[in-house]
Protein backbone atom coordinates (compact mmCIF):
# COMPACT_ATOMS: atom_id res chain seq x y z
CA UNK A 1 0.00 0.00 0.00
CA UNK A 2 1.28 3.38 -1.24
CA UNK A 3 0.88 6.25 1.08
CA UNK A 4 -2.01 8.10 -0.85
CA UNK A 5 -3.87 4.79 -0.47
CA UNK A 6 -3.00 4.75 3.24
CA UNK A 7 -4.28 8.23 3.03
CA UNK A 8 -7.85 7.24 1.48
CA UNK A 9 -7.61 3.87 4.18
CA UNK A 10 -7.05 6.33 7.05
CA UNK A 11 -9.79 8.63 5.92
CA UNK A 12 -12.16 5.76 5.63
CA UNK A 13 -11.81 4.29 8.72
CA UNK A 14 -11.96 7.78 10.29
CA UNK A 15 -15.60 8.77 8.17
CA UNK A 16 -13.72 12.00 6.79
CA UNK A 17 -14.37 13.76 3.60
CA UNK A 18 -12.64 16.28 1.49
CA UNK A 19 -12.93 19.71 -0.02
CA UNK A 20 -10.08 21.36 -1.70
CA UNK A 21 -9.50 24.39 -2.45
CA UNK A 22 -6.33 24.59 -4.93
CA UNK A 23 -3.97 27.19 -6.60
CA UNK A 24 -0.81 25.82 -7.60
CA UNK A 25 -1.68 22.15 -7.39
CA UNK A 26 -4.46 22.98 -9.94
CA UNK A 27 -6.82 20.32 -8.83
CA UNK A 28 -3.55 17.79 -8.02
CA UNK A 29 -5.03 16.97 -4.21
CA UNK A 30 -8.14 16.25 -5.11
CA UNK A 31 -7.41 14.09 -8.33
CA UNK A 32 -4.19 12.50 -6.49
CA UNK A 33 -7.00 11.08 -3.70
CA UNK A 34 -9.37 10.07 -6.77
CA UNK A 35 -6.55 8.13 -8.17
CA UNK A 36 -7.18 5.42 -5.47
CA UNK A 37 -10.02 3.15 -5.96
CA UNK A 38 -12.99 4.19 -2.89
CA UNK A 39 -12.22 8.07 -3.46
CA UNK A 40 -15.88 8.61 -4.24
CA UNK A 41 -16.90 8.44 -0.48
CA UNK A 42 -14.26 10.73 0.41
CA UNK A 43 -14.45 13.87 -2.04
CA UNK A 44 -16.95 16.27 -1.78
CA UNK A 45 -15.33 19.14 -4.61
CA UNK A 46 -12.77 20.53 -5.51
CA UNK A 47 -12.06 24.20 -5.67
CA UNK A 48 -9.83 25.57 -8.26
CA UNK A 49 -8.63 29.17 -7.86
CA UNK A 50 -6.11 30.93 -9.79
CA UNK A 51 -6.34 34.21 -9.64
CA UNK A 52 -6.50 36.45 -7.10
CA UNK A 53 -10.04 37.32 -7.74
CA UNK A 54 -11.49 33.77 -7.96
CA UNK A 55 -10.00 32.96 -4.83
CA UNK A 56 -11.86 36.20 -3.38
CA UNK A 57 -15.13 35.29 -5.43
CA UNK A 58 -15.42 31.76 -4.86
CA UNK A 59 -13.90 31.43 -1.59
CA UNK A 60 -14.13 34.57 0.23
CA UNK A 61 -10.33 34.94 0.50
CA UNK A 62 -9.97 38.94 1.82
CA UNK A 63 -8.57 41.58 -0.62
CA UNK A 64 -7.34 43.03 2.09
CA UNK A 65 -5.74 39.78 3.01
CA UNK A 66 -4.01 39.40 -0.52
CA UNK A 67 -2.42 43.02 -0.33
CA UNK A 68 -1.19 42.57 3.36
CA UNK A 69 -0.05 38.87 3.40
CA UNK A 70 0.74 38.16 -1.32
CA UNK A 71 -0.66 35.38 -2.90
CA UNK A 72 1.75 33.03 -1.57
CA UNK A 73 1.20 32.77 2.21
CA UNK A 74 -0.49 30.71 4.69
CA UNK A 75 -2.62 33.60 5.45
CA UNK A 76 -4.27 33.25 2.13
CA UNK A 77 -3.93 29.57 2.33
CA UNK A 78 -6.12 29.72 5.81
CA UNK A 79 -8.71 31.99 3.98
CA UNK A 80 -8.46 29.72 1.40
CA UNK A 81 -9.43 26.83 3.24
CA UNK A 82 -11.92 27.85 5.22
CA UNK A 83 -13.45 29.19 2.44
CA UNK A 84 -14.28 26.01 1.22
CA UNK A 85 -15.03 24.44 4.70
CA UNK A 86 -17.88 26.93 4.85
CA UNK A 87 -19.27 26.19 1.43
CA UNK A 88 -19.05 21.86 1.76
CA UNK A 89 -20.30 19.64 4.06
CA UNK A 90 -16.95 18.05 3.79
CA UNK A 91 -15.51 17.02 7.27
CA UNK A 92 -11.69 18.55 6.12
CA UNK A 93 -10.83 21.19 3.88
CA UNK A 94 -7.12 21.69 2.39
CA UNK A 95 -5.80 23.96 0.34
CA UNK A 96 -2.52 25.30 -1.66
CA UNK A 97 -1.29 28.08 -2.82
CA UNK A 98 2.37 28.93 -4.02
CA UNK A 99 5.28 29.48 -6.64
CA UNK A 100 7.26 26.78 -8.96
CA UNK A 101 9.25 29.22 -10.23
CA UNK A 102 10.90 32.89 -9.35
CA UNK A 103 9.52 34.67 -12.02
CA UNK A 104 8.58 37.92 -11.80
CA UNK A 105 8.57 37.09 -7.98
CA UNK A 106 10.48 37.33 -4.75
CA UNK A 107 9.31 34.48 -3.62
CA UNK A 108 11.70 31.36 -4.29
CA UNK A 109 10.55 28.68 -6.38
CA UNK A 110 9.19 25.58 -4.89
CA UNK A 111 7.61 27.39 -1.99
CA UNK A 112 4.38 25.97 -1.35
CA UNK A 113 1.36 27.53 1.49
CA UNK A 114 -0.37 24.97 2.87
CA UNK A 115 -3.91 25.04 5.39
CA UNK A 116 -6.35 22.19 6.65
CA UNK A 117 -9.33 22.58 8.68
CA UNK A 118 -11.18 19.79 10.64
CA UNK A 119 -14.94 20.39 11.46
CA UNK A 120 -15.31 19.07 14.49
CA UNK A 121 -18.43 19.36 16.99
CA UNK A 122 -21.55 20.63 16.33
CA UNK A 123 -22.75 23.58 13.82
CA UNK A 124 -21.15 25.95 16.34
CA UNK A 125 -18.10 24.53 16.98
CA UNK A 126 -14.98 26.43 15.64
CA UNK A 127 -13.18 24.45 13.08
CA UNK A 128 -9.51 23.80 14.00
CA UNK A 129 -6.90 25.62 11.39
CA UNK A 130 -3.78 24.75 10.24
CA UNK A 131 -1.22 25.95 8.16
CA UNK A 132 2.54 25.86 7.38
CA UNK A 133 4.96 26.60 4.34
CA UNK A 134 7.54 24.59 2.81
CA UNK A 135 9.79 24.69 -0.42
CA UNK A 136 10.46 21.77 -2.83
CA UNK A 137 12.43 21.54 -5.53
CA UNK A 138 12.07 20.25 -8.79
CA UNK A 139 10.70 20.84 -12.43
CA UNK A 140 7.18 22.71 -12.21
CA UNK A 141 5.20 19.67 -12.27
CA UNK A 142 7.27 17.95 -9.79
CA UNK A 143 6.85 20.43 -7.26
CA UNK A 144 2.97 20.66 -7.96
CA UNK A 145 2.67 17.07 -7.60
CA UNK A 146 4.94 16.96 -4.37
CA UNK A 147 3.01 19.38 -2.84
CA UNK A 148 -0.41 17.53 -3.59
CA UNK A 149 1.02 14.51 -1.99
CA UNK A 150 2.11 15.95 1.02
CA UNK A 151 -1.09 17.65 1.60
CA UNK A 152 -2.68 14.64 1.78
CA UNK A 153 -0.18 12.96 3.84
CA UNK A 154 -0.23 15.86 6.57
CA UNK A 155 -4.11 15.50 6.66
CA UNK A 156 -3.81 12.18 8.74
CA UNK A 157 -0.61 13.67 11.05
CA UNK A 158 -2.82 16.83 11.59
CA UNK A 159 -5.89 14.82 12.19
CA UNK A 160 -4.08 12.51 14.87
CA UNK A 161 -2.56 15.63 16.81
CA UNK A 162 -5.99 17.06 17.06
CA UNK A 163 -7.34 13.75 18.23
CA UNK A 164 -4.60 14.02 20.81
CA UNK A 165 -5.38 17.36 21.85
CA UNK A 166 -7.21 17.97 25.27
CA UNK A 167 -11.07 18.06 25.35
CA UNK A 168 -10.94 16.82 21.48
CA UNK A 169 -11.62 13.30 21.59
Amino acid sequence: MNAIERVAAFMHEHTLTLVTAESCTAGLIAATLADVPGAGALLDCAFVVYSPEAKCRCLGVSARTLARHNLTSEAVAREMALGASQKSPALVAISNTGVTDSIDSDIPAGTQCFAWVFKSGGADAAPAVYSETRRFSGSRNGIREASARYALVRLTEYFAELRQAPGRR
